[in-house]
């Protein structure tokens, strides 16, 4: 009797520290959510919710004919977009590609984007979570959804991730490129230089172009690399991007790459295949 009672008491014990590690390992995506549902609450309808071709003709004429061809102008004015993602991601130039699936919110009235990725590298989950809101960033990695790998903030991860939301709202809401925080100065036919300014953080990089109309690469020197959160590294970076395909109404480029462009060689971290796009979302998906 006191074998199966021993026994007994070993399972409830095992059932209590799973349910407890489960728990914990949710903290990362309830915080995830908590940030959507934040950033859900701000949006309202606009007043002039279509974009005209008027509010496009102070942009240089690359980035007139690149709204024209993803079809936002004479659309509707983005205010927030959802996207999910897979592809292939590194965290570590000395670790391969492994499979990831990711899902973002980003919101332009007040810039923030908050994005979270999964993966597995040995077989062991990771999850990392991104976020920036009221132009401070933050990045945290663990695995197994538990032990911490990295954990990043500060000022520089608060200039980064400038870049990374403006790379956003040019390649996944074009829409967006209206914005009286951009500063645009035309190079030549095919390239631009925008100067984003949000909450007193000013960034900069260099769009291309193709004939076509299509944008196929952002490229800035204002972002930072690190894989521990610890230790920076300003660096190149650049997302050339191609097979522009229908979403929602918009044509946007499906497929792309995250680069570091490094004197010893160039560090491609990330192979991202854009797989669901949703303009103006007003509610929390479940799904992911």
């Amino acid at each position: 009797m006191e074998k199966y009672y021993i026994k007994a008491v070993l399972l409830i014990i095992v059932f209590f520290t799973a349910a407890a590690l489960y728990y914990k390992s949710q903290g990362m995506k309830k915080a995830y959510q908590e940030d959507i549902r934040q950033g859900l609450e701000q949006v309202h309808p606009l007043d002039s919710p279509i974009l005209s071709e008027g509010e496009t003709k102070h942009l240089p004429l690359p980035v007139q004919k690149y709204l024209a061809y993803t079809g936002v102008t004479g659309g509707e004015k983005v205010q927030n977009v959802r996207v999910v993602s897979e592809g292939r991601f590194r965290p570590d130039p000395q670790k391969d590609l492994v499979p990831m699936v990711s899902e973002q919110y980003n919101f332009f009235e007040k810039p923030a984007r908050f994005y979270y990725i999964k993966l597995k590298m040995h077989g062991v989950p990771v999850v990392g979570l991104h976020e920036y809101k009221e132009a401070k960033a933050s990045m945290r990695i663990k695995i197994a959804s538990l032990f911490k790998v990295a954990d990043a903030k500060g000022e520089i991860m608060n200039k980064a991730e400038t870049v990374t939301i403006f790379n956003d709202m040019c390649l996944l809401a074009p829409a967006s490129l209206i914005d009286k925080r951009i500063q645009w100065k035309t190079i030549d036919p095919l390239t631009v230089k925008a100067i984003f300014t949000n909450n007193g953080i000013t960034i900069s990089a260099l769009l291309y172009f193709n004939e076509k109309g299509e944008m196929i690469n952002f490229v800035s020197d204002d972002r930072y690399l690190t894989t521990s959160g610890k230790e920076f590294r300003q660096a190149r970076w650049s997302t050339p991007v191609s097979d522009y395909k229908d979403f929602n109404g918009v044509k946007l480029a499906s497929y792309g790459e995250a680069i570091w462009n490094l004197p010893e060689g160039d560090y491609c971290y990330g192979q991202i295949n854009i797989k669901e796009v949703d303009f103006n979302y007003y509610k929390l998906t479940q799904q992911f």
